[in-house]
């Protein structure tokens, strides 16, 4: 059975893909798998909670079979909810943000960190899916634009037991995901599956059909 194709949602202020100010998709080094340092001329970690995002793409198109070849840019806030590029004492930094290409099942990875929750959204990932790696890092044509949410429980268990998290917990108490203006007409398709613990970080995983 194939699920439906993942909604289309807003790339928000800070895509660094050309729209909006930076571009970091054209540049050498955006291709990589662990994202939790800046590349090319800048330096700098983003510290947090480990999280592997574990994400498969489906062509909706052809019978949901695995979308090969097809690559994926994902960013994301850091543990301050802060973007890089965009957020005062972040302007030089770009790292949380990255491209990834599927294999033959349509599979692709990230090692990050655990977002934070900033005030007035519910945690969340961004991403951008092209045909191509190609399309990908010429900032081409691509697919969808969407964004990943995160369970409650894993939020709240994040945020209350890892060091760097105290802002997010008040502001976490503060929405939901019926109030979010992204998520609030459904999330079902935009919900990740988490496993892991504070200590030893986490696992996010979820199927994009486009």
């Amino acid at each position: 059975e194939c699920l439906d194709p993942v909604p289309e949602e807003t790339a928000g202020p800070y895509p660094g893909d050309g729209s909006n100010g930076p571009d970091v998709l054209t540049e050498s080094g955006v291709v990589r798998r662990d994202i939790r340092s800046s590349f090319g001329d800048l330096s700098g970690t983003a510290e947090g909670v480990p999280l592997t995002f574990e994400l498969t793409i489906l062509d909706g198109t052809n019978g949901c079979a695995p979308y090969a070849g097809a690559a994926l840019y994902l960013w994301h806030a850091d543990r301050d909810g802060r973007y890089s590029l965009y957020s005062r004492g972040v302007t030089d930094q770009n790292y949380l943000r990255g491209v990834q290409e599927a294999d033959s099942s349509g599979r692709l990875s990230f090692q990050s960190i655990y977002p934070g929750c900033y005030d007035g959204r519910w945690p969340h990932a961004h991403f951008e899916v092209f045909p191509s790696l190609a399309e990908a890092t010429s900032a081409g044509s691509m697919l969808v634009t969407s964004q990943i949410a995160f369970p409650e429980a894993t939020c709240a268990e994040v945020y209350d037991a890892a060091t760097g998290y105290e802002q997010s917990v008040a502001n976490l108490a503060r929405t939901s995901l019926e109030r979010d203006m992204v998520f609030r007409d459904g999330w079902t398709l935009e919900l990740a599956t988490l496993r892991g613990d504070p200590e030893r970080g986490y696992t996010a995983q979820l199927t994009i059909v486009v």
